[in-house]
């Protein structure tokens, strides 16, 4: 992530095109529903658009035919619901891969499907997990951005192992191989990106309490339930 152009064959393509469409799709209706519904959430639905693009913009070169970096989506799938980061990646995806020759079109399909759907779900998972647990809320921030940072690579070896394989240990050998490399700087990268997380959640909280209160992100936790 982001897997180059025309890195992966065409029939991988077209199914990871087919996978992420309804997941982008249903995005889009979000988005829109929430602008229409909370017009007052619009600048933040942009600033964390663009905080994804910026972070996923900041490339480290890592297994040939993709890049290492955060991927900024874990803190917008915690303040609007993963849906809504489903579309958002896809527009940050695409202005890269036509601007900034990062990533493709070809593979946007895959790269969506990492960065913009299962990152956040993975990382939205773990933040409802922890304020479940009554932890405190930064812990579950970081988890979230950290996590849906690692978890975008972890499909992103699947990817590329579907696609090539190792000619002696298979499909097992190759997500091994991939993984490992990615592991090298994905794992320092996704703690920074978790603490810088939890640094731009306590500014919006400071700056925006009223507008996270109404999407719900500021409920209270167990701990402060039982405080009360």
């Amino acid at each position: 992530m982001h897997i180059a152009e025309g890195f992966l064959p065409v029939a991988h393509c077209v199914a990871w095109y087919a996978v992420s469409t309804p997941f982008v799709v249903h995005g889009a209706r979000r988005v829109i529903q929430q602008a229409k519904e909370h017009p007052e959430s619009r600048l933040l639905l942009a600033a964390a658009g663009a905080f994804t693009f910026v972070l996923s913009s900041i490339k480290l070169p890592s297994v040939t035919g993709s890049s290492s970096h955060p991927t900024g989506t874990g803190l917008g799938a915690v303040l609007f619901r993963p849906p809504v980061m489903a579309f958002l990646s896809t527009i940050v995806l695409m202005f890269q891969a036509l601007l900034l020759a990062h990533g493709g079109i070809t593979t946007l399909g895959a790269n969506v499907f990492s960065m913009g759907i299962a990152g956040p779900w993975v990382g939205f998972w773990f933040f409802t997990l922890s304020n479940r647990l009554g932890w405190n809320r930064n812990v579950g921030v970081f988890l979230a951005v950290a996590l849906a940072d690692l978890s975008t690579y972890l499909v992103t070896s699947f990817q590329l192992a579907f696609a090539f394989p190792d000619p002696v240990s298979g499909l097992g050998g190759s997500v091994a191989k991939f993984m490992g490399v990615f592991a090298l700087s994905q794992i320092p990268l996704a703690i920074a990106e978790g603490l810088l997380g939890v640094l731009v959640f306590r500014l919006l909280t400071d700056v925006a309490k009223p507008e996270l209160e109404r999407l719900g992100v500021l409920k209270p936790t167990l701990v402060e339930q039982a405080v009360r």
